[in-house]
């Protein structure tokens, strides 16, 4: 028996989808929102029959059949946290989503665009290892600061993904090994994977600074920077993320034209790139201490993983803690999908919301 899924994941200024039947991938796309667009709403939420209709209208247009899909998957939300893996969409996730999520994001519209047109083809609607799946342990909590405890914020979707795929090439099961994970893309976070669970990241404010975020810095000089009257709180907010990074020091974004600076002999552009790699393999090795040292591979992923540059750097400093894999992009599509198709062949078991 063969699956169609659905599945789509809502961005700032687009909304991605794509329709897999079993592994195959059948077409994918992504609708742009134009700012114009985007701004005639208050909130996120607001969005909602925008961007339903502009995905059931793309559908029709391709003489897609709504009825022959199996199940549909949305990008999970900014939900309270929850575990890795599959949930089914229920009324009391939209409620959340829609009243009390962590925070305004545009995948809080993964689910209620899933459900929507689940609900009309008449199957069910999940999403799959949500941006707050939270496993960590108790000890990896702690922070030294009580007011501000540790959560689990990091790229889940990509790397657990690509963590199943090495595994599989390995031979064995995901939760039969231990990995170190970089998701390397706009922003930059880690994990490290423990026999299936995920049980402790570098989120992309603590770790390696990325394209546009500061990523970890001095907490006591950033302190004295926010009260230093020169910047209010959304600007401090836009130097940590959005304005920082390789943005910050080289006024661009784009690590194809970064590399292009340092084979013109840009001195200043090597050594913030090195920097960036050199961070990266900093927090690999802080990682590789939570498994004590039993790392069977170590996976760099994510769209800077394509920069041979960059890896290289990486490798030659980490290879020595275990094997590096590259698994370059982001995957989010396939990875949406595949989760969902482990659970209709019943490999996996989605859980409920409550």
């Amino acid at each position: 028996m063969t699956y169609k899924i659905l599945a789509i994941n809502p961005g700032s200024t687009s909304t991605k989808i794509a329709i897999y039947e079993d592994e195959r991938e059948l077409f994918t796309t992504s609708l742009e929102h134009s700012p114009e667009e985007i701004e005639k709403y208050d909130s996120i939420q607001d969005q909602f029959e925008m961007r339903r209709d502009a995905v059931l209208n793309f559908l029709e247009e391709k003489g897609f059949d709504i009825r022959e899909l199996a199940a549909v998957v949305g990008r999970g939300g900014m939900l309270p946290p929850v575990k890795t893996g599959a949930y089914e969409v229920n009324e009391l996730m939209l409620k959340t989503l829609r009243e009390r999520p962590y925070m305004e994001h545009a995948s809080n519209l993964g689910a209620p665009i899933a459900y929507e047109i689940a609900k009309a083809a008449g199957v069910k609607a999940y999403i799959y290892d949500s941006v707050r799946a939270d496993e960590m342990t108790d000890i990896a909590r702690i922070s030294g600061m009580p007011d501000i405890p540790r959560m689990s914020t990091s790229h889940v979707l990509n790397t657990r993904a690509v963590a199943m795929k090495v595994a599989k090439k390995y031979g064995k099961r995901y939760d039969e090994m231990n990995f170190v994970v970089a998701h390397l893309g706009g922003g930059i976070s880690l994990n490290v994977h423990e026999k299936g669970r995920i049980v402790d990241i570098v989120s992309d404010d603590e770790g390696a600074f990325s394209p546009e975020g500061s990523g970890r810095v001095p907490c006591r000089l950033l302190i004295e920077l926010c009260y230093s009257g020169k910047y209010d709180k959304k600007a401090m907010l836009k130097k940590l993320r959005g304005n920082g990074g390789l943005k910050a020091y080289l006024r661009t974004t784009d690590a194809r034209k970064v590399e292009r600076m340092i084979e013109a002999g840009n001195e200043k552009a090597r050594l913030v790139y090195e920097a960036l790699a050199y961070q990266v393999a900093k927090n690999i090795g802080e990682l590789a201490t939570v498994v004590a040292g039993k790392v069977d591979a170590i996976i760099l992923t994510g769209g800077l993983a394509h920069s041979k540059m960059l890896t290289s750097w990486i490798k030659k400093r980490v290879e020595f803690i275990a094997p590096v894999e590259i698994v370059a992009g982001e995957n989010e599509m396939e990875s949406l999908a595949y989760g969902i198709l482990r659970v209709l062949r019943g490999e996996e078991e989605a859980r409920i919301y409550k």
